[in-house]
């Protein structure tokens, strides 16, 4: 049976999207809820990863996979920073191959290998003994083929978001990174923004006392990008026609789990999800011009998604997705505690004890919190650029982490967790709105750490 909505609910189709994600689903759960599913068995010589460090390097070798847009803006940012080397690059277009070791080489280094030979080429980039970390900016259903092919071949992975699709890939990350001891973080930039790292530091300080909520999102439209036949609008329309959920979280979502100290002290443990109507989209392809193929194409994923996160200590999370609908771009970004509450787009802060109203001159909090990487990094960040200088900060935290043997900011558990909102938000909409349980990637060990504090440069 069908409505104006969309296809009614079947509990095969309900149970199809179950194993498709890999999700524990509590329909029917008692108030008390039901047990996470079990993590798998660590195989003999498999180990957390949490503090996993590497020896100093010289320099660090490079090599990315993906220069389109997205791989040329990182491109960039590593080609200004010092004791780094792009060694290799691989793109499926050849053009895009060369023009990228054009750039290289016109930096002042050594032209790198390239690889453009089909699907299979990156590979060869992988096993190369010159490359010490591979960037991976492809497609999101391409992330995980590659980063386990670099971290098998003794490379660490940076991989753009979200990491992986669904839980299967994501255990595949985290059981490899423990099974090789390579690092594979998830290059997620908005942890980066100066925003972001001035709350963070709030956090740690205690400025908002003890935080208990937090929202994040993507909303990011209208659908008229989407719509487009440029090659990064198609490969994303793709996801939206197959999946109904949350099919971006991490931007918003990566920066209030730092908040919260996800995975230092606490972890995400369930959630639930529920879509709204998918209208915004058909309506600008039903504007496209008779026998534009496009008109052919029907959409799963409603236009907004909301998603409500329920952590191990009780504390809730909503995330939001929206690529579709005229609404300016906001991550949300808010934040609220026992003492005061942050919520950007724009930034204002409020704190107890101070009129009843947002106060938007955040100069003074800036003088006085302001983190340590934006305040000795700020100038070469917005020269290099990069959304506004975040992308700069990341990589050359990332890069100053890898020199100096320390473990990174980010880890594989929060690439998976972060990521993992994906296929359970797609699971908890196939089931009306049902909660689903969050893996616990770092099988028990997130209660003996603690929470990223402001580190320096």
């Amino acid at each position: 049976m069908t409505s104006r909505d969309g296809p009614s609910l079947s509990r095969r189709h309900v149970l199809t999207t179950m194993a498709a994600s890999g999700a524990t689903l509590l329909v029917g759960a008692g108030t008390g809820g039901a047990a996470p599913a079990a993590a798998p068995p660590r195989k003999p010589g498999q180990a957390s990863v949490f503090g996993l460090r590497h020896p100093p390097m010289e320099t660090v070798r490079v090599g990315i996979i993906g220069v389109g847009a997205r791989g040329n803006s990182l491109l960039g940012n590593l080609l200004d920073l010092d004791r780094v080397r792009v060694t290799a690059v691989c793109d499926l277009v050849p053009q895009r191959v060369e023009a990228a070791r054009h750039r290289v080489t016109k930096a002042g280094q050594p032209e790198p290998a390239g690889f453009s030979a089909g699907e299979t080429d990156f590979e060869n980039l992988c096993r190369r003994d010159d490359v010490d970390i591979v960037y991976i900016a492809t497609p999101w259903d391409s992330h995980v083929p590659m980063a386990l092919a670099a971290m098998k071949n003794g490379r660490h992975a940076a991989i753009e978001v979200p990491a992986a699709i669904s839980l299967e890939e994501c255990w595949q990350l985290v059981d490899t990174a423990e099974q090789t001891r390579r690092h594979c973080i998830m290059l997620e930039n908005c942890c980066y923004g100066e925003t972001e790292m001035l709350v963070l530091s709030m956090v740690r300080r205690g400025v908002f006392g003890e935080v208990t909520h937090g929202e994040a999102g993507y909303l990011h439209g209208p659908a008229d990008g989407l719509i487009r036949q440029a090659s990064g609008a198609v490969w994303r329309r793709r996801f939206v026609q197959k999946f109904n959920g949350n099919l971006y979280p991490t931007h918003g979502l990566g920066p209030v789990a730092q908040y919260m100290g996800i995975h230092g002290g606490d972890r995400f443990e369930r959630l639930v999800s529920m879509s709204s109507p998918e209208r915004a989209l058909s309506a600008v392809r039903d504007r496209l011009p008779e026998g534009d193929p496009r008109r052919a194409e029907t959409y799963a994923c409603g236009d907004v998604n909301t998603s409500i996160l329920r952590t191990a200590r009780g504390r809730t999370i909503l995330v939001q997705f929206d690529i579709v609908t005229p609404r300016p771009y906001s991550r949300i970004n808010m934040i609220c505690g026992t003492e005061g509450a942050f919520r950007d787009y724009p930034p204002r802060i409020h704190l107890r004890g101070k009129p009843n109203e947002w106060e938007t001159d955040l100069a003074p909090y800036h003088e006085a919190h302001g983190h340590p990487l934006w305040k000795q990094y700020k100038e070469a960040a917005v020269r290099s650029g990069g959304h506004g200088g975040m992308d700069y900060v990341m990589n050359r935290r990332l890069i100053a982490c890898l020199l100096a043997g320390e473990p990174l900011d980010m880890t594989v558990y929060d690439a998976a967790a972060w990521s993992s909102v994906f296929p359970l938000s797609i699971a908890s909409v196939a089931g009306g709105g049902a909660p689903v349980l969050f893996p616990d990637f770092t099988r028990g060990e997130w209660r003996d750490r603690e929470p990223l504090g402001i580190v320096g440069a």
